[in-house]
């Protein structure tokens, strides 16, 4: 092959693909989300469905059964499950892995549609939704006040806080946790109703057709239009108190004369206490594909900020943080990825006792490494502990292409040949074999990709993020390896036979480094090429 011959002779050339790779690798880096396993949607399609008033036992025999018919025969069901609480249903269908969830789910939709008419008419209508791995707050603010009731707090919550971190990037909803929303709660006497003959059946009727808001058009006149309000919606207790219940003649019932209507909420059965006290929690649900990390420490800084419009005696807490996990544990990976690096160059230079050699191989660690990342990022892939993992055991694997071509090298400088000369002579009878290696290695781990099982798509990512940096590993050492090491290493001499300084060793090859880029760059002036090596550059840093 012609690239590494071409390498070789231009180095400026084989240095601004690296940094291409490099600068591609970067971009690719800081836009990745960061999370704690790759991004898995299961193929599980969900039915709930709200019966008010209704028991566990009517919810399944009038709703959960009649979904389950109505859905069996949807084509690619692996299981189906299903829960029946007190006023809710909840069916669950999970699909082979190689049915599509939107397909399926509208096939969903379509058999509940068909099955609605034979469920009870006043159930709230089913809601057929795709089921997110993802769907579950990684955060949640607490709220909570010495002072101010509950209900007030929810307000607070739903009118202030909620609408302000709604604007925070990579939000998709929040959850008021703990809600206590303001309610009229009817209590009534069951004996006073007994004696004038009024069933719970009655107020609910008084309420529905009394208790509403309706359209009521407009007054046309020539010169003049007015748009007519009724205020048929009851706002305070004694209003309610004055409603209707029964009619009989001249004898009508109150509902003051069978029971009361105090303010309250609407949920009295449920709390959510923070250290022992009353707390109003917001649960903070990302986009599926935004970063964890990047979304706490929005919100986390947009609470901070909020902290001036607050009342007084109102605090807010960071009760629960997905991403103090995620962070602390990408970044054990990193500092694994690091100390890698280390024992790795490390262990070449025992056996090479050579700066100079040692420091050939070793560029070839964070080119390729570094140059995965816009591989990930093309694939839509994240920044996890997987795919981590696999460029922890890449490094070992990314060097040995390049130790190959070091060795060769080496061996033809020693055979008396110029660095240039043994270059292109080694790398004319290793290039091949540099290929048939990485094609061996890829077609042991491209394999994994291709798992249809939840484990085989959990090591999806690991496959493709090992493969492309082995790929890249290939490429830099037909490329930048060669021509570094035929401007770097020179032939031993008998000072150099006896067990060299290390940090001396270093030193000298990074003075040949030095020198090697000072002579490229000079060859580029005298070339007149300087501008397209400036023009690669800033293409680089574009993209």
């Amino acid at each position: 092959m012609r690239l590494p011959q071409i390498c070789i002779d231009r180095p400026v050339l084989a240095s601004m693909m690296s940094l291409a790779l490099v600068v591609f690798g970067i971009v690719g880096l800081t836009g990745l989300p960061v999370r704690e396993l790759p991004d898995i949607d299961p193929p599980i399609v969900t039915v709930t469905t709200v019966y008010p008033g209704a028991n566990a036992e009517v919810v399944e025999t009038e709703i959960t059964e009649q979904i389950e018919a109505a859905v069996s025969g949807v084509e690619g069901i692996k299981r189906l499950t299903s829960e029946s609480r007190e006023q809710l249903s909840q069916v669950s269908i999970e699909f082979d892995l190689s049915r599509d969830v939107d397909l399926a789910s509208q096939d969903v939709r379509d058999r509940v549609g068909r099955a609605r008419q034979l469920m009870p008419a006043d159930i709230d209508d089913p809601i057929v939704a795709k089921e997110e791995a993802d769907a579950r707050p990684i955060l949640w603010v607490a709220l909570f006040s010495e002072r101010i009731p509950p209900v007030e707090l929810t307000e607070l919550a739903e009118n202030t806080l909620k609408e302000r971190l709604q604007t925070v990037a990579g939000v998709s909803s929040i959850f008021i946790g703990g809600a206590k929303r303001f309610a009229i709660r009817i209590r009534l006497d069951p004996d006073r109703m007994a004696a004038m003959g009024v069933t719970v059946l009655d107020i609910e009727r008084a309420l529905q057709a009394q208790n509403v808001e309706l359209p009521s058009g407009r007054i046309e006149s020539v010169q003049r239009e007015f748009v007519i309000k009724t205020h048929g919606e009851f706002k305070t207790p004694e209003e309610f108190g004055r409603m209707i219940i029964q009619r009989e003649g001249d004898r009508m019932v109150y509902l003051s004369d069978i029971g009361k209507a105090v303010l309250g909420v609407e949920d009295e059965r449920g709390r959510a206490r923070y250290n022992s006290r009353p707390t109003i929690g917001l649960g903070i649900v990302r986009q599926s594909k935004a970063n964890t990390v990047a979304v706490a420490q929005g919100i986390k800084a947009e609470v901070e900020r909020m902290q001036n419009i607050l009342p007084e005696g109102v605090s807010t807490f960071i009760a629960y943080d997905e991403s103090i996990y995620i962070e602390k544990s990408i970044r054990e990976v990193w500092l694994t990825l690091g100390i890698a690096f280390v024992l790795v160059v490390f262990t070449v230079y025992i056996f090479l006792l050579s700066g100079r050699a040692t420091f050939v191989p070793s560029v070839a660690i964070p080119v390729s490494i570094l140059s995965t990342f816009a591989v990930l990022g093309l694939m839509g892939f994240s920044v996890n502990i997987v795919t981590m993992l696999a460029l922890i055991l890449a490094i070992g694997i990314v060097v040995d292409d390049s130790i190959v071509v070091l060795e060769n090298v080496y061996r033809h400088v020693e055979l008396g040949e110029p660095p240039i000369v043994a270059a292109k002579n080694a790398m004319s009878e290793i290039t091949f074999a540099i290929i048939a290696t990485t094609l061996a290695l890829v077609a042991v781990f491209v394999p994994l990709a291709f798992q249809t099982s939840n484990t085989g798509r959990l090591f999806t990512e690991f496959a493709i993020s090992l493969c492309g940096a082995v790929v890249i590993s290939s490429f830099v050492a037909l490329t930048l390896t060669p021509a570094v090491a035929a401007r770097v290493l020179k032939r031993k001499t008998e000072d150099d036979a006896k067990l060299p300084n290390w940090l001396a060793k270093i030193d000298r090859a990074f003075d040949g480094l030095a020198d090697y880029y000072g002579r490229t760059l000079q060859a580029a002036l005298q070339r007149r090429k300087l501008v397209v090596v400036a023009s690669a550059v800033s293409i680089a840093v574009t993209m």
